[in-house]
Order: structure tokens, then C-alpha cells, then sequence
């Protein structure tokens, strides 16, 4: 494989195909062994092996039958030698559901390096896209507990 831009872009695709057969392993086969995830919410993940046990209970459980959909790279560039940035957008959905909400929209920031003849994701940070109108209502919830 060569260090070509197409073959960064190409991670995602295979992350929601893995997300979306509930195989942690899968989902996660593209990250380097000491890679770092960031969920949504702010936890940590650090390490491949410890990313694939903690999300394999969650695909079994509470997200058991949901989807990522219209998954959807932005950007990809390499930034420099051996090293190169995704931001990819998708929609999560529920079991049953076949048009899912805005407020399930995430917006993922990949950083990708060059090692074992591939591209790997080294750090991924996933946020949920929400509107400005959402967040100053959150706020509002929090300053009134």
C-alpha cells in the first residue's frame, strides 16, 4: 500500500462498517496499538486492546442493532512526512429508526500515522455536532441544578 491520500480517506468507511456489524474489533482494526480515543462526552480510551473491550459490552448491550450512517470525509490531507489528518462526519441510528435525529450528528478528527506499511490511526477525537441554541440551553439546564 502506498502513503496516498484515498487510502487515509478509507478508514472511516471500514470504522462504520465494523460499528455497524456491532464487531468492536473490526471497528477498530485501523488504530495503532497505543492509539488514544476520545469519546463524545470526554472519556479516554488509550490502547487499541483497551478500546476493543470497551466498546465490544456497549455494541452487545445499549447499542446493540445501531448504525452509523451517512458517513461522510470532509477533509483529508497528509500534513507531512508519514503523517496526515480526516475529519469525517456520520449520523448515529437507532434500532428501528430509519431517519435519526440532528442531534445524533458527530464530527470525527483522525490523526493518521505511517507505520507497518499502512496508515493507522494514532489519536481520534469524536464530538457531537449540536447548534449553538442547544448549547446555550444545556447551559441554562446546568446553571439552574
Amino acid at each position: 500500500m502506498e502513503q496516498s491520500v484515498e487510502a487515509m480517506r478509507a478508514i472511516p468507511a471500514r470504522m462504520l462498517e465494523g460499528w455497524n456489524r456491532g464487531d468492536a474489533a473490526a471497528f477498530l482494526a485501523d488504530f495503532a496499538d497505543d492509539a488514544e480515543l476520545v469519546d463524545f462526552e470526554g472519556t479516554v480510551h488509550k490502547g487499541r486492546e483497551q478500546m476493543i473491550a470497551a466498546h465490544q459490552p456497549i455494541f452487545d448491550t445499549v447499542m446493540k442493532g445501531s448504525r452509523l450512517v451517512q458517513g461522510e470525509v470532509l477533509f483529508a490531507r497528509i500534513v507531512g512526512p508519514g503523517w496526515g489528518v480526516v475529519h469525517h462526519r456520520m449520523v448515529m441510528a437507532m434500532p428501528g429508526e430509519q431517519q435519526p435525529p440532528a442531534s445524533r450528528r458527530f464530527m470525527q478528527l483522525l490523526v493518521a500515522v505511517w507505520q507497518h506499511d499502512r496508515w493507522e490511526v494514532a489519536s481520534l477525537q469524536n464530538s457531537r455536532l449540536i447548534s449553538l441554541e442547544t448549547a446555550m440551553a444545556l447551559e441554562s439546564l446546568a446553571a439552574a441544578e
